[in-house]
């Protein structure tokens, strides 16, 4: 099947605030192929990972994501990763090339289960797929009151567990044992509670482990993103300092090898991946393979639409023991809209990854009319990009 356009729509809310809410815009990728279309999502600058695919080639490490993708044949998943490998040397220069290539593998990955007529994670090698138990993902509130509150909304809506991060927290520490008690307060004491640092503390170890006996009085499970992405020895350094608190992290990684050296050498107890991020679907089933055998939990990181969490999903899918997963209980309009179904919770709190042919989420082509950005890229008065028809 060869893949005959890769289209890409820009999607944004009427106004985009100065928050860390990823859900207020996004890029949709189309593929076609086949006589059939599958859809995915970027993680990313919608207009910079346009930018990558279509911009003329700068020396041979650092062509467009196009030119390793447009007309190849995809017939099996290990062809997709074959393009992948590809991208790799080609575009190696091309710093946003993974996060475009992310939305494109992830969109090859459902044309290609519709073709064959199964779920993605079964092109994975999973025989079946386990249901996930789902917390409940939202920033703190600017004030505990107001995060004692979203808390209590979400354990009233059925979730057994809930992350607070961002916002405010991370910048005193009066206020965090403020806002810790009030996120415990509103969870209740048998709810489990997530805490999402946002890489407040950069590298600085001494201020993320004066939060360690907070956490720990509250009961936390994990904390978040402690430090930058990369800043592997100050995570492993804060892991030999926790001790009933996990460390969490990887939602930074743009390639395996960073996921891997999380693991490796910043001793993480949660492994968190994005596959808008990581290159895609693909990519982040080997992490997770790492995850087990290195005795780490593996966890989606989504913020943002169903059909982003839909792919994230299916790395993991058939893994039993990893059960939690992250699931955006307030996105903004459009990313809610942009998907004609979704994947609710059921009557015990569980939510399950759609057994459809690819990854069972349809794009509702007429709502995201209304989010839709015009975008146009000149170059020396050729054109060489121009928003699609829908």
């Amino acid at each position: 099947m060869k893949i005959e356009s890769v289209d890409f729509f820009y999607l944004s809310m009427p106004v985009v605030k100065d928050v860390g809410d990823g859900s207020q815009d996004a890029l949709l990728v189309r593929v076609r192929g086949g006589g059939l279309e599958g859809w995915g999502e970027c993680e990313a600058s919608p207009l910079t990972s346009i930018a990558a695919f279509i911009c003329p080639m700068s020396h041979s490490a650092c062509r467009p994501v196009a030119a390793s993708v447009l007309g190849r044949n995809i017939d099996t998943p290990a062809d997709i990763t074959r393009i992948a490998a590809e991208l790799d040397l080609d575009s190696m220069d091309l710093l946003q090339a993974a996060h475009t290539w992310s939305g494109v593998e992830i969109a090859l990955g459902d044309l290609l289960g519709k073709r064959r007529g199964e779920p993605v994670y079964k092109l994975l090698g999973y025989q079946r797929a386990y249901p996930k138990i789902p917390y409940a993902s939202q920033l703190f509130g600017q004030t505990a009151e107001e995060t004692r509150a979203l808390c209590r909304k979400a354990r009233e809506a059925g979730f057994r567990a809930v992350k607070c991060g961002w916002g405010p927290f991370g910048r005193n520490l009066k206020d965090d044992h403020d806002q810790l008690q009030a996120a415990r307060e509103g969870l209740g004491r048998e709810g489990t509670l997530l805490i999402d640092a946002g890489q407040i503390w950069g590298e600085d170890v001494s201020a993320a482990a004066a939060r360690l006996p907070l956490l720990e009085e509250v009961d936390a499970t994990w904390l978040e993103e402690p430090f930058h992405g990369s800043a592997y020895e100050a995570y492993g350094a804060l892991a030999a300092r926790a001790r009933s608190v996990r460390l969490a992290g990887g939602e930074a990684a743009h390639n395996v090898f960073m996921a891997q050296h999380t693991m490796d050498y910043g001793k993480v107890g949660y492994i968190q991946i994005d596959c808008g991020r990581i290159g895609g679907i693909g990519p982040a089933k080997r992490v997770a393979d790492h995850a087990v055998k290195n005795g780490v939990t593996y966890v989606n990181h989504t913020f943002t639409s169903h059909l982003a969490l839909s792919a994230s999903l299916q790395p993991f899918a058939g893994l039993e023991d990893h059960v939690i997963c992250e699931y955006p209980i307030a996105p903004q309009p459009m990313a809610w809209e942009l998907c004609a179904n979704h994947i609710p919770p059921d009557q015990n709190g569980e939510i399950r990854v759609p057994h459809s042919p690819g990854l069972g989420i349809e794009v509702d082509t007429a709502r995201i009319r209304e989010f839709l950005v015009d975008v146009e890229i000149t170059v020396n008065g050729n054109t060489l990009y121009r928003t699609p028809a829908i």
